[in-house]
């Protein structure tokens, strides 16, 4: 299959996906789940191990092949889990994501990388390995940031001489700050644009 053809098929499914996500958070916010955080976590099942299982599984996936936007599923975390266990749970998945990322940028280079971003997004960040003398700072510093396009940086990474130990480290210690960002600028800026209509 050609890099174009599956990137094709990877953006109709995150087209159906997020019209999916918005569907079942029409029909959530309906069943009065939005507004009540206990019934939702009710909803989503008794048991205390599988919602969070599920959540985490969904986070690595949409970090490997992003069928679900990434903010859409972070701010449902700190909704559904809370903020401490939500920040966590969004934490474990983006964070081992991450990694596989590394991992099959560097086992199967830039072929897998085109089935994943289009040659005109790999032709712009690739010269982010090529032409800053420290990848491994830039890289730290775009990690942390919550504006920097980090799946494709780790991608990126995966091409580089970066060990996977450094690059676990930088993941690990760097990436909560930018989850924290997110999850709490997208729920409660959400909350606040909800407020006003």
């Amino acid at each position: 299959m050609s890099a174009v053809i599956s990137r094709r098929l990877i953006s109709m499914t995150s087209i159906m996906a997020l019209i999916g996500s918005i569907a079942l958070a029409v029909y959530w916010s309906r069943l009065g789940l939005f507004s009540n955080t206990t019934a939702l976590q009710h909803y989503l099942g008794q048991s205390v191990m599988v919602g969070p299982i599920i959540f985490i599984t969904i986070q690595i996936i949409q970090v490997v092949i992003p069928v679900i936007p990434g903010g859409i599923s972070t701010a449902a975390g700190v909704l559904v889990f809370g903020p401490v266990w939500g920040f966590v749970y969004n934490y474990v998945g983006i964070a081992i994501g991450s990694i596989f990322n590394f991992l099959l940028a560097r086992q199967f280079g830039k072929p897998f990388i085109l089935h994943v971003i289009s040659e005109k997004t790999y032709d712009k960040y690739i010269g982010t390995i090529t032409e800053k003398k420290n990848f491994t700072r830039f890289f730290a510093l775009a990690i942390f940031l919550p504006v920097a396009p980090d799946d494709v940086l780790c991608l990126m990474a995966g091409l580089t001489e970066m060990s996977l130990k450094k690059f676990t480290w930088i993941i690990i210690l760097c990436k909560p700050a930018s989850i924290i960002a997110y999850s709490f600028a997208l729920v409660y800026g959400g909350q606040f644009l909800m407020g006003l209509f």
